[in-house]
This record gives structure tokens, C-alpha cells and sequence, in this order.
């Protein structure tokens, strides 16, 4: 497995709370940022068992769902679902996202 899976799966458990307190407001939104942050460890594992194109294209999915569970927390606090996310879960985020887009490209 990929070094940076275990912490992805780290990084989602730190977001878990906040995923609930938006859930508390906004079920949809939260459904979403549940879907996405399953979606980063799921395409990740699943790039990671896949050569050439198709491991590129599960990276890039995850990539993606990276930036939307970003955004997703963005929403909430424009929307004042959650006070202001921690920068410690934003800077793991872009963890996240940069083996993942050196991966998908």
C-alpha cells in the first residue's frame, strides 16, 4: 500500500467530527463530504492496484474528491455550519492532494 493511504485514513478520522456538526445543518452537504472523503482512500487504494491509465485516472478521481472535501469544508463555514477549520486539516489536505496529483500525472 501507498505510504500516504494510512494517513489519508488518519486525516478522514480528524475530519469525522466536523463531517457530523455540518450533518447537524446541512445533511446533504455533509452526505457529500462523506462520499468525497471515502472517495479520496477508495480511488487511492484502488489506483494503487491498477498500472498505467486507469491508476492515473483513480489518482486523479482522488485528487479531485481531495479538493472537494476542501471545498465542502469552505461551504460550511461561509454557510457558519462549523467555526473556522483547523489549519492543521487544511495543511493535511494539500498533503493529500500533492502525492496524489504527482500520481495522476
Amino acid at each position: 500500500m501507498l505510504r500516504i493511504y494510512p494517513f489519508i485514513i488518519e486525516t478522514l478520522k480528524l475530519i469525522a467530527p466536523l463531517v457530523r456538526e455540518i450533518a447537524r445543518h446541512d445533511p446533504d452537504l455533509a452526505r457529500q463530504g462523506r462520499r468525497a472523503g471515502a472517495s479520496i482512500a477508495l480511488n487511492t487504494a484502488e489506483g494503487h492496484g491498477n498500472g498505467g491509465g486507469n491508476g492515473r485516472l483513480r489518482f486523479r478521481t482522488a485528487l479531485g474528491s481531495t479538493h472537494e472535501v476542501v471545498s465542502c469544508i469552505d461551504v460550511a463555514e461561509a454557510f457558519g455550519y462549523v467555526d473556522a477549520v483547523d489549519a492543521e486539516i487544511r495543511a493535511r489536505l494539500g498533503r493529500i492532494a500533492a502525492p496524489l496529483y504527482r500520481l495522476a500525472t
